[in-house]
């Protein structure tokens, strides 16, 4: 190898050996003759200084060297001069003094450089990747990275999981988002689908006996892009059988503590909470909520029933709910002007028709603009619904089921950070169970799976799937760290008839189901035994262990959220020939008015 030592490696015990390092040049200090230098590598840095010692064919080079610039060093280990010893460093304890230098690559100008302090814009750093991946809080990214996805895969060899890979090139199904399509050189007009997940192929190998599976699988979903959702992903994929929702949950309890303890040095207590789907609706307007704080949200509709003030009985007389959030202690906090900002994040974020508000006074009596158009025994009962106190604030929505949770998930989450009501390193892991069925599709007037439609009702909902779906509950469960869904799973329909049940209300007749999913409805019929699993999302986890705030900074190489990769220019053009051999003839999309 070129090097003896990496530039994190070399410390005080390596005092008087003869190295050599290699790496690419960080920090140039030219005192007076003699150069200073910082190498950089994966591993970490390390000082080497070239002087005329070094002789002046070396010390020239040395002084013509620039950031980015990949070089050898051959020297003697040195123990840093009194008083210069940097103990931020690994190696800040001792130098390298140079007898040679070797300019292994010279480089351009970078467009910036990785040790500077302000970030350039994203679309500049995922251009030129190849450098960003050279900044140290990357590095320790994907380094962390590394360790999360062994620390997973040890655990579950220890408990007996089998790592078994599945297709990438499978059959494109129904449901969930849109599928990537790969067109079939050989089977003219024919398609393979890229995998959203190996669901199909899971429950197949559960089938077969393989008892507990896992793996660390590749997905693909052609959907809309947000901070923590990306086109292709990776998920750590899991399956047991003979199992029910306690048997899956507790395993990935296990796995949660471990890691906790292994990368975030917490002491997890389990089993970890659950609520299910319905109280997290209710109480915090999202299936994944943020339990670092409290601020749950209380419904007023029945108040609101009882007043004559227009936008709060309208709002229940159409159907819909007043509910809100209170913060204590805060309202001197709150002026006019950022009462009226969240009154237009409300609007225009989620739909919502406005924001009504009352600030505890310090008699306790509820004074807002509103005050005198609400009755006194109304707004008594605000008071005891939201328990106030002096300088408390209660923000309220009149609207629909969904804006009101929308809206007031929207202003908790943004509050809560604001008014930092939480240790932003803390972690919360939970669970939330008993999720719908199904969920209805408006514009086709028609159900779809909530989760997928391989999904196990509950027992007592069973008999009842087919007069009232929408009431059916699934035997389904997610893991939320911080108000993300970290993952997610179900026990598995294992009875074709069953299935067929499931697939009947997706409208998905018996003819449609054989075609798509003849394989894994023959399987059932063959002996399938009870079977269930979960799906850990490693981008997601990866980000909240990190403590990032978007996805794209734990992926080497990410796609942008229009879904492209600046750095190859993908997706691309590709030659006549190519699309001839395919059968595919290309429309010329309508031009920009």
């Amino acid at each position: 190898m070129l090097r003896t030592h990496t530039c994190g490696e070399l410390r005080s015990t390596n005092i008087d050996e003869i190295v050599t390092i290699c790496g690419w040049v960080d920090k140039s200090r030219d005192h007076g003759g003699t150069i200073f230098l910082d190498l950089r590598d994966r591993y970490g840095k390390t000082q080497v200084v070239i002087n005329p010692d070094s002789g002046e064919a070396a010390l020239q080079l040395a002084k013509d060297l620039r950031g980015e610039d990949v070089v050898k060093f051959v020297g003697k280990v040195a123990p840093r001069l009194e008083g210069k010893v940097n103990s931020k460093l690994a190696t800040g304890e001792i130098e390298v003094r140079a007898s040679e230098v070797v300019l292994l690559n010279k480089s351009k100008t970078p467009p910036f450089f990785p040790n500077q302090e302000e970030l350039p814009s994203e679309d500049l750093r995922l251009k030129h990747r190849f450098i960003d991946l050279r900044r140290e809080t990357m590095r320790d990214t994907l380094v962390l990275r590394s360790q999360i996805i062994k620390s997973m895969r040890d655990y579950f060899a220890d408990n007996q999981f089998i790592d078994v890979e599945t297709p990438i090139l499978g059959r494109s199904t129904p449901e969930g988002a849109r599928d990537y399509l790969v067109p079939s050189r050989v089977h003219w007009g024919q398609f393979f689908a890229l995998p959203q997940s190996p669901q199909l192929y899971k429950q197949i190998l559960m089938v077969a006996g393989y008892d507990r599976y896992i793996q660390v699988a590749r997905c693909f979903r052609d959907e809309d892009l947000r901070a923590d959702r990306q086109p292709e992903f990776t998920q750590l994929d899991m399956e047991m059988t003979f199992v029910e929702q306690n048997d899956v949950i507790g395993m990935i309890d296990g796995l949660m503590v471990k890691m906790a303890k292994e990368f975030l040095g917490i002491e997890l207590e389990t089993p970890l909470p659950r609520m299910t789907y319905d109280e997290a609706e209710r109480l915090y307007g999202t299936d994944a909520p943020d339990l670092r704080f409290g601020m749950q949200i209380v419904d007023c509709s029945d108040l609101a029933a009882q007043t004559a003030f227009r936008v709060f009985r309208g709002a229940v007389d159409n159907g819909g709910f007043v509910r809100g959030i209170k913060i204590e202690k805060r309202a001197a906090d709150f002026s006019r002007k950022r009462i009226d900002e969240l009154t237009e994040f409300v609007k225009n974020d989620f739909g919502a028709k406005g924001l009504a508000w009352f600030r505890v006074e310090e008699d306790g009596s509820l004074w807002s603009p509103i005050s005198k158009n609400v009755e006194p025994e109304v707004i008594a009962g605000f008071q005891e619904k939201f328990s106030t106190e002096p300088g408390d604030l209660i923000l309220l929505l009149a609207d629909t089921w969904e804006v009101t949770s929308k809206g007031l998930n929207g202003l908790r989450k943004s509050l809560g950070a604001e008014l930092e009501l939480y240790d932003p390193k803390a972690m919360h892991f939970s669970w939330v169970t008993e999720f719908p069925m199904f969920d209805k599709d408006e514009e086709e007037d028609r159900y779809v799976a909530m989760h997928h439609p391989f999904t196990a009702p509950r027992s007592q909902d069973l008999e009842g799937l087919k007069e009232d779906p929408e009431a059916a509950r699934a035997i389904a469960y997610d893991l939320v760290i911080n108000g993300y869904e970290a993952g997610g799973g179900t026990i598995r329909i294992h009875d074709a008839e069953t299935q067929q049940q499931v697939f009947d209300l997706l409208a998905l007749s018996p003819e449609m189901a054989q075609d798509r999913f003849g394989f894994l409805l023959d399987a059932l019929q063959y002996g399938a035994p009870p079977h269930g699993g979960i799906a850990l999302g490693i981008d997601r986890i990866v980000m909240l262990f990190g403590g990032l705030d978007n996805i794209r900074d734990c992926i080497a190489f990410p796609k942008t959220q229009r879904a492209m990769d600046l750095m190859t220019q993908a997706p691309g053009e590709v030659e006549g020939k190519q699309l001839h051999e395919l059968h595919i003839q290309v429309e010329t999309p309508p031009q920009k008015s």
